[in-house]
């Protein structure tokens, strides 16, 4: 139960706190942008992009939402506050600090594709906090849309996590987010969002908490100014703020910071506005704190009442990040340093709660913990375009000891697959230690399968799925708890084509090189001894010779000058080389390149990769 609940007073009853929470891809923030729409956030004429929340450049590229973002928008006298949060699980530990600021959840649900292993964490957040949900059943254009069904699945999955009849009895709506309308009705088509707004105003309760008591301010977010420093985001739940007041920072570790408030902002549509004061209830920035980071608490100096902290689930999986040491270091990137390092992995710290960094033997490599492999990976593409050089480690599972036994972290798989693939999927999960849990057939030509499976069989499992499905299989997974060690799983089964020695690929080596096995790189490219160039067909390295010319002679054979037909390389994301490399492999990541390197460059100084 959340901690403003207690206080029974309503704070301001001209206010809404509410959060869109959803799977990854059923339409929050495309919800979102109708919602700014229809409540005139826009003038007449401003030309707006879609997904206006989506704001960084990772977000729009590859269409997630993975920073949760603060809007307000208003209906008649009311202003409500909307929270947008991401659906992917690895960003979980946006939604779960998210949910302190808000009094009710939006829940939308594809009304195709029904709940998903997402759906059920979000949801079971909510309703742990006690937060009242509306359903909303959205994309029901959809010519597969299948309503009754989906919604009958959404009820299973509330009675599944014990939610209370209150909690039970939620209005569903339908709607459908790009054309902007919403229905109580599944059969009948709206007009425009009205409804949803009126669900909003009639079943999320108003903030409660008193205003008249001492200042509780929880921080559930952060941002930052050039001109202002660092800015505090979060919920008054009791109390009043003014512009100028002195207030007191009670720390995570228990020590108090008194300070100064020197600009305080509310939410308008996109845009923050400069406001006078602000009360219990209402979601603000606040400037001119120092060194605040989330889950503290803003209170009253003469009065400290600090709040819990915020509880975030544990991190799963670790990398280690290092200081690039490749011949190539320090040619491409501004930040390579150690130093640099650790001060950007601190700076993340700040604003990523469900991060952890922990030191190594060497200053060089920091380890760092988070809940899966896409949330580490945005985190190094995000240093990429910041001009840091770094080297990372294939991904490991964090594992602990209970009562004696070695217990690693388990995940819930849904795979949605057309039926022709569902047994190679099977077949592929069972190498990875998956059980198959259910399998549901809708008769539409796909089929859903449910695992259950030790995260580690799941790193690398991504693009083995997408090639054995021919990029028509749909994979989402969420973790599910702790159980004993399943037992070995076999790593990549293919060995490396190593370059030995440095200097430039030629088109005559690597036409030489094409039957050996599959290359990653163009000709013209420098390489160093070391350098993965290609991944071999049989299980064991190779060291190659990639840069080798083809000597000119005084003869010339008909054949001789024909013209080399090379097979084009295979050009990996970071997210593939990361899932490609094995335990004495490294991925070299600057701002131009993604490379993949042994962890000992010189062949002479390897161990040995048998043939098994």
């Amino acid at each position: 139960m959340s901690p403003h609940r207690k206080s029974q007073q309503v704070a301001n009853p001209l206010r809404r706190n509410v959060a869109i929470v959803a799977h990854v891809d059923h339409g929050k923030t495309t919800l979102v942008d109708a919602l700014l729409r229809q409540s005139g956030a826009f003038r007449a004429n401003q030309q707006v992009v879609d997904r206006v929340m989506d704001s960084n450049d990772l977000e729009r590229e590859r269409g997630i939402t993975i920073l949760a973002k603060n809007t307000a928008v208003h209906y008649k006298d009311l202003l409500i506050n909307i929270v947008d949060t991401p659906g992917h699980a690895d960003f979980g530990g946006e939604v779960e600090r998210t949910l302190s600021m808000v009094d009710g959840v939006m829940l939308l649900v594809d009304a195709s594709e029904g709940p998903l292993p997402q759906t059920r964490f979000v949801l079971r957040k909510a309703l742990e906090r006690g937060l009242p949900p509306i359903v909303v059943l959205n994309k029901i254009d959809r010519p597969d849309a299948r309503a009754k069904e989906v919604l009958n699945e959404v009820y299973d999955l509330f009675i599944d996590l014990d939610a209370t009849e209150d909690q039970i009895e939620f209005p569903v709506l339908y709607t459908n987010a790009r054309d902007g309308y919403a229905s109580t009705e599944a059969d009948k088509r709206g007009e425009d969002l009205r409804p949803l707004f009126e669900a909003i105003v009639d079943h999320v309760p108003p903030p409660r908490g008193n205003p008249e008591a001492p200042l509780q301010m929880l921080v559930a977010n952060l941002d930052a100014s050039d001109y202002l420093g660092r800015i505090a985001i979060g919920r008054i739940f009791n109390g009043t703020v003014k512009l100028n007041d002195s207030v007191a920072v009670v720390k995570l570790g228990g020590a108090v910071q008194n300070t100064k408030v020197t600009k305080l902002f509310s939410f308008d549509g996109l845009k923050r506005i400069e406001i006078d004061r602000a009360a219990a209830g209402d979601v603000v920035c606040l400037a001119g704190i120092e060194d605040i980071t989330i889950g503290e608490t803003i209170t009253d100096p003469e009065n400290l009442m600090p709040m819990p902290p915020i509880a975030v689930d544990e991190p799963t999986v670790s990398m280690i990040f290092g200081v690039n040491t490749s011949p190539m270091a320090g040619r491409e990137g501004q930040y390579v340093t150690s130093r640099n390092l650790k001060d950007r992995l601190d700076r993340e710290l700040l604003g990523n709660v469900s991060l952890r960094v922990e030191p190594t033997d060497t200053p060089e490599q920091m380890k760092v913990v988070g809940r899966g492999e896409l949330q580490l990976s945005i985190l190094i593409e995000m240093m990429r375009r910041e001009s840091f050089e770094v080297q990372v480690s294939r991904p490991e599972i964090v594992t602990k000891e209970i009562n004696g036994v070695r217990m690693e972290p388990v995940e819930d798989l849904v795979i949605d697959v057309p039926e022709e693939f569902q047994g190679v999927v099977i077949a592929q999960s069972g190498t990875r230690r998956g059980i198959l849990t259910k399998m549901v057939n809708h008769g539409s030509g796909r089929v859903r399968l449910e695992f259950r499976i030790p995260a580690r069989g799941l790193i690398g499992f991504r693009s083995q799925f997408l090639t054995d499905t021919k990029g028509t299989g749909i994979m989402n997974h969420i973790f599910a708890g702790w159980e004993p060690w399943h037992g070995a799983i076999a790593s990549r089964a293919t060995g490396a084509l190593v370059a030995d020695r440095v200097g430039i690929a030629t088109a005559y080596a690597i036409y030489n090189l094409q039957e050996r096995g599959e290359i990653f790189l163009d000709p013209g490219v420098t390489v160093y001894e070391g350098m993965i160039i290609g991944e071999n067909a049989r299980n064991n390295d190779m060291d190659v010779n990639v840069t080798k010319e083809k000597k000119q002679t005084n003869m010339r054979a008909s054949s001789a000058d024909e013209a080399i037909r090379l097979i084009p390389p295979r050009r990996m994301s970071l997210e593939q080389a990361i899932e490609f490399i094995n335990d004495d492999e490294l991925v070299e990541i600057t701002p131009k390149s993604i490379r993949l390197r042994k962890r000992i460059l010189a062949s002479n100084l390897r161990p040995k990769k048998s043939e098994e």
